[in-house]
Parts: C-alpha cells; sequence; structure tokens
C-alpha cells in the first residue's frame, strides 16, 4: 500500500507481510509497483545505520544537483520520527514539513524525492535504519538545515540540551538564511 502525504511526492508505503510460524517474508521494494505509484526511481547505492542512544538526531540532510538525493527510508530495529522538510521554492509548501513515526514494528517506509530535507530522531536505542538513495554520496553537495530551526516548528521527541548529533549537524543554517537549490 504505498499513501500520499500533504507534501506533494512524500509517500507512505507500507509493504505486505506474510507472516507463518517460522516468521516472515516481505517485498519491501518492487520497482513496478513504485512506477505505477508514480516513483519512478534509480536507486544507486544503499546505506545502512545505527544509533546507539535514543534523542539522536540525523539531519536535516540533503544533497544538492546534479547529486541530489531521493530515498527510500525503512526501520530494521527501533523506531524513529522521520521528517521530511519541503525546500522547492516554487512549491505552495515550501518550508513545512511531514512527519511520522517510523519502526521495524509498525514496517512503514518513507520515500522522500529530490527537493527535501531529511532527518530523524531515534525514539528506541540500538536503532537501525536502512535506506536506498538515487545518487551516491557526493562531499561537495552534501547540505543540512538546522534541525531545531523554530520557524520549522518540528516536534521533535527530545530536547536541544538532550538531543545527540555530530558536530556537522550542531552547524547547519535554517531555513531563512538557507539559498535553497531546488526550483
Amino acid at each position: 500500500m504505498i499513501e500520499t502525504t500533504p507534501l506533494a511526492g512524500v509517500k507512505l508505503i507500507v509493504p505486505k507481510k506474510f507472516a507463518d510460524a517460522r516468521g516472515y517474508f516481505s517485498e519491501t521494494y518492487n520497482r513496478e509497483i513504485f512506477l505505477q505509484a508514480g516513483i519512478a526511481v534509480d536507486f544507486v547505492q544503499d546505506n545502512q545505520s545505527r544509533s546507539a542512544t535514543v534523542g539522536t538526531i540525523r539531519g536535516l540532510h540533503f544533497q544538492s544537483p546534479p547529486f541530489a538525493q531521493d530515498k527510500l527510508i525503512r526501520v530494521l530495529e527501533g523506531s524513529i520520527l522521520d521528517v521530511a522538510v519541503d525546500l522547492r521554492r516554487s512549491s505552495p509548501t515550501y518550508g513545512q514539513y511531514f512527519a511520522t513515526e517510523l519502526s521495524a514494528e509498525n514496517f512503514k517506509q518513507m520515500f522522500v524525492p529530490v527537493g527535501f530535507a531529511h532527518g530523524f530522531c531515534t525514539l528506541e536505542p540500538d536503532t537501525e535504519i536502512f535506506y536506498k538513495v538515487s545518487n551516491p554520496y557526493a562531499p561537495t553537495h552534501d547540505h543540512g538545515l538546522a534541525w531545531d530551526d523554530p520557524a520549522l516548528g518540528i516536534p521533535w521527541p527530545v530536547t536541544a540540551d538532550a538531543a545527540v548529533l555530530s558536530d556537522k549537524d550542531h552547524h547547519h543554517p535554517r531555513l531563512a538564511d538557507l539559498v535553497s537549490p531546488f526550483e
């Protein structure tokens, strides 16, 4: 099942899960089903991260063209608050966010297209994330947006003093200071 969200292009995917006494099987990505839902992406790289601490923030990240990335995010273990922020300057939802809980239990995935910043906060210890991207990592095109920018109004489940961030994620600009590379 693929659901739309209030932000055009951002989608929630809930794959079917077939369970029996042995465990379960699920097809988490099927190109044809995604194409039918309007997701025509050639994923070129898979990434995986593990965060040991509750309240770990990763983001809000994006890559600029020509290395901009579509992302398909899912949680293998634990749970996160997953967030996409619209950075498309001509979009009626520019600067707005969509947030949802992704977990190993609810089995939801989020598709975040080019033109959005993406980030998440871990809700459980030892949370493991797997995501597909449509362009390889390009350090010279790697950018970010301040996760705690009050203008965004994202209801993060952690206070700024308790959040666990990389040094890089402490220094991203606020939306008002960002020159978005996306039309």
